[in-house]
């Protein structure tokens, strides 16, 4: 049976269990992640970069990459590195790179009056070739 949005929504909030099974499709509330985390990603910039302005490409990429991790990490503060801010900004303004592999790392905030006691890191990977790549999750030892 065809259920409205708003119904549906009603249904979501009122079961307060982990996860919620709706006509063969998982939802899933949102969860207590773990703090320490590190994952390898491959963001494709110019399809995010797409359409915009040539002097607004760059910024906007580094931008996209912000939303990205912040998605991704589920952390609002999010840090870019030197030598990945240089990455995007080495070919200039106009011409961000295609794609970029970027280590996300989900860090704990060492400032004690911090908004937030977790944090982003985003770090370049550099990779000879894109071709075959997927998330990977890095183990730091």
């Amino acid at each position: 049976p065809l259920r409205t949005r708003q119904a549906h929504r009603r249904s979501l909030t009122s079961c307060p269990s982990e996860v919620i099974k709706t006509s063969n499709k998982m939802v899933k509330s949102s969860a207590p992640k773990p703090d320490l985390v590190t994952r390898d990603y491959t963001i494709h910039l110019s399809k995010r970069v797409h359409k915009f302005q040539f002097k607004r490409r760059a910024p906007r990429a580094i931008k996209e990459i912000r939303k990205f991790a912040q998605k991704a990490m589920g952390t609002a503060d999010v840090r870019i590195d030197a030598g990945l801010n240089k990455k995007i900004w080495s070919t200039g303004i106009k011409n961000p790179p295609t794609r970029v592999r970027v280590r996300l790392s989900r860090k704990r905030n060492e400032d004690e009056d911090a908004d937030e006691k977790l944090y982003t890191l985003a770090q370049l990977v550099e990779v000879s070739s894109f071709e075959g790549l997927q998330t990977e999750s890095v183990i730091e030892s």
